[in-house]
C-alpha cells in the first residue's frame, strides 16, 4: 500500500469555500488502477487557520505515479489554480510506504 497526502493551510474565512470546492468537484480517482480509497481530512482550528490533508491510499506507489500522469488527473485539477487564493502557500505534499496494516475483524 501507498498512502499519498496533501497538507492544506486555509485561513478560516476561507474554510467554507475550500470544503465546498473539494466536496463538489468531479474526481477522477475511481477510475485508475490500484486505486483503494480517498479521504478529505479536516483538523483544528488554530491561530484562525484550519489544516486539511487530502488522503489517498494506492495499491502501490507505482499506481500513484501513474495517476499523476494520467489524462483523469490532469482533467480531476483542470480548476485547480482558481481556488489558489483559499489557502496559505502551497499544498504539501508527503507519500508512505505502508509497513503494516491493521484491520478490524
Amino acid at each position: 500500500m501507498y498512502l499519498a497526502m496533501n497538507r492544506f493551510t486555509v485561513p478560516l474565512e476561507n474554510a467554507e469555500a475550500f470544503e465546498e470546492l473539494w466536496l463538489s468537484r468531479e474526481s477522477r480517482l475511481q477510475d485508475m488502477d490500484g486505486f483503494v480509497s480517498f479521504h478529505m481530512l479536516k483538523g483544528q482550528e488554530t491561530a484562525g487557520e484550519v489544516l486539511y490533508a487530502s488522503h489517498t491510499v494506492w495499491a502501490s506507489e507505482d499506481h500513484f505515479r501513474a495517476w499523476t500522469t494520467s489524462q483523469e488527473f490532469r482533467a480531476s485539477h483542470a480548476k485547480a489554480g482558481d481556488t489558489r487564493t483559499l489557502y496559505v502557500g502551497t499544498p504539501q505534499f508527503e507519500g508512505f510506504q505502508s509497513i503494516q496494516e491493521i484491520e478490524a475483524v
